[in-house]
């Protein structure tokens, strides 16, 4: 397959990643077409840092892999979601996801 087509729009597209087990969102990261091809090389997600201007294997350091087993593209494809398993929490403060904080609810109609 021919990844560049991916990145025609941009060099980094944003990347869901969902746990294949419940549908639960884990984390958002971007990936270039190096990191995409290094996720489908080895199955474990692969990103590029924004702030830090490198390639990052999530799971590098923590040990908290996502071992990725199938990766969807949108319709216009500019956004992708690597589905697969988790290996401990994801989110860098200990949390099983990054989405973890309620920003508003829809109140309650009585």
């Amino acid at each position: 397959m021919e990844l560049s087509k991916f990145f025609k729009k941009a060099p980094l597209i944003p990347v869901v990643c969902q746990d294949e087990r419940n549908g639960e969102v884990l984390m958002l990261g971007y990936a270039n077409e190096e990191a995409l091809q290094l996720t489908m090389d080895t199955g474990t997600a692969w990103f590029f840092s924004r702030s830090r201007q490198k390639l990052w294997n999530k799971g590098e350091t923590s040990g908290n892999f996502i071992f990725v087993s199938r990766i969807l593209s949108d319709c216009d494809d500019d956004t992708l979601i690597y589905v697969g398993t988790p290996k401990g929490p994801v989110c860098h403060t200990g949390h099983r996801t990054c989405f973890f904080t309620t920003l508003w609810e829809k109140p309650e109609e009585k």
